[in-house]
């Protein structure tokens, strides 16, 4: 356990995995190219694997998350601890539910995507680590009520589009949410006479 214990913290104080301006496509891609060497290198375990808990693949192509897993089992040694990803500016149509197979991720950033349907969003209602997330520049920002139906899906964000999420914010989207989103209608059982 103390082993483990000083990896993560070596993890939590390491630069991101970074593979921005890459042309990256795909993501098994990750296993063959080279990432961005920064001014601090990050450290690999015994086996091999890097030891960070943060990946950027900002600018490049991806339109889908295939394989997202098994390349992160690959190249992490923890890849369950990861907890701030940069997707921005790629081609995501859709937020994959991939994502929500990181329940310590802490900050998401998918502005500058191709995101269509503000729906896309629930999906990470099931984060609760949760704090910070970027979805500005998809074309779901132009859907009436945008701001506040992120925020009443996902009332833990502390930031949301590069901007502190205030207490005006949850008030405006706690009443947005009553007005706008109409219960859940329970089916009654008939029961057999």
């Amino acid at each position: 356990m103390s082993m483990r214990w000083d990896c993560c913290k070596i993890s939590l104080q390491a630069p991101p995995l970074d593979y921005s301006f890459r042309g990256i496509s795909f993501i098994q891609d990750l296993l063959t190219e080279e990432p961005r060497a920064g001014p601090k290198v990050i450290k690999r375990s015994a086996e091999g694997k890097l030891l960070t808990h943060a990946l950027r693949l900002n600018n490049n192509t991806i339109n889908e998350l295939t394989d997202f897993t098994s390349t992160m089992e690959q190249l992490l040694e923890y890849p369950e601890e990861l907890s701030w990803v940069d997707l921005s500016f790629n081609d995501l149509p859709t937020i994959d539910p991939v994502l929500t197979m990181y329940p310590n991720l802490r900050a998401l950033n998918l502005h500058g995507n191709s995101i269509q349907s503000l729906s896309e969003v629930d999906k990470l209602a099931v984060l609760p680590r949760l704090r910070t997330l970027t979805l500005h520049g998809n074309p779901i920002e132009e859907e009436k009520g945008y701001r506040s139906y992120v925020l009443s899906v996902l009332p833990q964000l502390k930031s949301f589009d590069f901007s502190g999420v205030t207490k005006q914010d949850r008030s405006t989207a706690t009443i947005w949410r009553r007005m706008n989103v109409k219960p859940k209608k329970v089916k009654k059982r008939r029961d057999d006479y």
